[in-house]
């Protein structure tokens, strides 16, 4: 998949990096063509969050990036993906200077198809206070409403996933669903 963009971490001193991980991200369009939004509120040891994210989590051992997505989106958004809907739009690398690693995200946009169990971690129950479907007009104006002062983590977030969003609104319009 090809690279569309790096990013270095900004906010957080650089102590080094330990490893690498392959993530599988999602723009997950329903029938009304609206993205699911994880809204992420809590506080740890990257301080203060309160910003929205994309669905999505780390590739285990063995899967494939693509088994990684759709097993990601039926734990974390309860719903299973129609297999032929999974468009791959690229990669974007970035660091984590506080955990010391390189993340290798891989971006795709897919469709619902059927509802499922949840099955969140531990971390995921108390992070994700809420998770909201909305417009892709809706979810930019939503990622740059973030106050970046009071959510130092929304930075780098938002420095990684709003070009995602922009690349979809710009250059993929024709696989949005519409009512």
């Amino acid at each position: 998949m090809k690279i569309l963009y790096k990013l270095e971490d900004n906010v957080y001193p650089y102590t080094g990096f330990t490893h690498t991980r392959d993530i599988s991200r999602c723009v997950l369009f329903n029938e009304k063509g609206e993205i699911l939004l994880n809204h992420l509120v809590g506080d740890d040891k990257f301080g203060h969050r309160d910003y929205y994210e994309l669905p999505g989590g780390g590739k285990d051992k063995g899967e494939t990036l693509t088994s990684a997505l759709k097993r990601e989106i039926k734990e974390e958004a309860g719903y299973l993906i129609k297999e032929e809907s999974i468009v791959p739009i690229g990669r974007v690398i970035d660091a984590y200077n506080l955990i010391g690693r390189i993340n290798n995200n891989h971006y795709y946009i897919a469709y619902i198809d059927k509802r499922c169990e949840k099955d969140l971690l531990d971390y995921e129950k108390v992070l994700i206070r809420e998770q909201i479907w909305v417009s892709l007009d809706e979810a930019i104006s939503l990622y740059k409403s973030v106050d970046t002062n009071l959510s130092p983590l929304a930075t780098l977030v938002i420095n990684r996933e709003l070009p995602i969003l922009e690349l979809v609104r710009d250059k993929y319009a024709s696989l949005i669903p519409h009512n």
